[in-house]
């Protein structure tokens, strides 16, 4: 389970470095639904690792990434549906 866990975390970690990476160069957009799942779905994994770890300042800061990252694509969706 420590494994998997940990793979998660890097995987999480990887995802948002990737997206951060993305947006500086400017091959995303930071109002993209890509780049909103990027983030999303890395600050899922990351907040599980670090629960997993009892590291809960990093799990708090990234259940406030992962919320961030629901309204941001919820307000995505509802742009979208209303073109």
């Amino acid at each position: 389970m420590d494994l998997l866990l940990d793979a998660i975390g890097w995987l999480g970690a990887g995802l948002l470095v990737i997206g951060y990476g993305l947006i500086s160069t400017s091959r995303l957009s930071g109002d993209s639904v890509a780049y909103q799942v990027i983030n999303l779905v890395g600050s899922i994994t990351l907040m599980a690792n670090s629960a997993y770890n009892d590291a809960w300042p990093s799990a708090g800061l990234n259940l406030v990434w992962a919320a961030i990252g629901v309204v941001a694509l919820v307000k995505l969706v509802r742009i979208g549906a209303a073109r």
